[in-house]
C-alpha cells in the first residue's frame, strides 16, 4: 500500500478531516489532499507529527513505499546536497577564472565576450539559485 493510501486510511480512522489535521500539523488542507492523492510527498518533520496525530508507528507508515523512502533520502541527505552545491561553486569559481585569462584574447570579437558573459551570468544566476533554495 502507498503511503497516500495509508495517511488517508489513517485519517479516516481517526476520524479526521483534512481541515482539522491540516491544522493541527500546521499545512493547508490542500496539502494533505495532495499528500493522500500522492500527487506530493510529506517531509520527515510533517511525517513524524502524523504518525503521532494518527497513532500509528513511522514503520507502519512508510513500509512498502519505494517513492516516499527515496523522496525522504533525498531531502535529508544533507552530505550528497552539500557535495552538489561545492561543486556548482567550483564550477562557477573556474568559469569565472577562464573568462577573466579569455578576455584579453576575445577582446576583439564582440560575439565571443557577449556569449562568455552570459555563461558566466547564467552560471552564477544558477548557483544563487541553489544557494536560497537550500535555505
Amino acid at each position: 500500500m502507498e503511503v497516500g493510501s495509508k495517511l488517508k486510511k489513517a485519517r479516516i480512522d481517526s476520524k479526521l478531516t483534512q481541515e482539522k489535521v491540516a491544522e493541527e500539523i500546521q499545512v493547508s488542507r490542500q496539502t494533505i489532499s495532495n499528500w493522500e492523492n500522492e500527487k506530493s510527498y510529506p517531509d520527515i518533520i510533517s511525517v513524524i507529527k502524523l504518525s503521532d496525530l494518527y497513532n500509528i508507528s513511522l514503520d507502519e507508515l512508510l513500509k512498502g513505499d519505494s517513492n516516499m523512502i527515496k523522496h525522504l533520502e533525498e531531502s535529508t541527505n544533507v552530505v550528497s546536497s552539500n557535495k552538489k552545491l561545492l561543486m556548482a561553486i567550483g564550477a562557477n569559481v573556474l568559469l569565472m577564472i577562464l573568462f577573466i585569462l579569455f578576455n584579453s584574447v576575445i577582446s576583439k570579437n564582440n560575439y565571443l565576450i557577449i556569449g562568455t558573459a552570459s555563461i558566466g551570468v547564467l552560471s552564477t544566476t544558477a548557483l544563487f539559485y541553489q544557494i536560497i533554495k537550500k535555505f
